[in-house]
């Protein structure tokens, strides 16, 4: 009878402890990319697991959500928007898929895009998107960056795993893209 009282106290002073909750390194997680008027659209499931003192992941997309594009002389999968289409550029180089809490760089290099025009036939490869990801209220959130993806059009160093500098980007004006944000959770 005791031990119940006690819990009632704990509970009525908001003493009990608060649930664990998930890292947003662990398990099954959602890529949403977020269009201006704030709607989600689902592209991607990102399985995070622990590998010793690292976590890996493993990125499976949702193919129905992209169409496909034969854009100047290479296919690409996109998801079209009213007046730009979203395509993934696979990156083509080197990566070990790990990440951490102080490093999230090899998911930023595996959720690369390019945009292009709803009406053009080709495709610009300096119109590429890196989303810079932040751990924020236990969520994975990306910001839109621009960069020149002709960059990764030459292999890098051996070795050289991060190729993508941060003077090779620049920081997107959310207003002027369809999809300005990156959220996992």
């Amino acid at each position: 009878m005791r031990s119940g009282f006690a819990w009632i106290v704990l509970l009525v002073f908001g003493f009990l402890p608060e649930p664990a909750t998930a890292s947003p390194l662990e398990g099954d997680k959602t890529v949403k990319l977020v269009d201006q008027s704030g709607e989600d659209h689902a592209v991607a499931t990102v399985t995070f697991n622990q590998a010793g003192d690292s976590v890996t992941y493993q990125i499976v997309w949702k193919d129905d959500v992209f169409s496909d594009h034969f854009l100047s002389m290479r296919p690409f999968k996109c998801v079209e928007g009213p007046e730009k289409h979203w395509c993934r550029v696979p990156y083509p180089y080197e990566i070990r898929r790990s990440v951490s809490d102080q490093d999230l760089t090899d998911l930023e290099y595996d959720l690369l895009f390019v945009w292009k025009g709803a009406t053009e036939y080709g495709i610009n490869l300096w119109n590429g998107v890196y989303y810079k990801l932040d751990i924020e209220e236990g969520r994975l959130l990306g910001t839109l960056h621009e960069m020149d993806m002709d960059r990764l059009g030459v292999p890098p160093e051996a070795g050289d795993l991060r190729p993508i500098r941060d003077v090779d980007l620049e920081e997107g004006y959310p207003e002027s893209h369809w999809l300005p944000k990156l959220v996992i959770e």
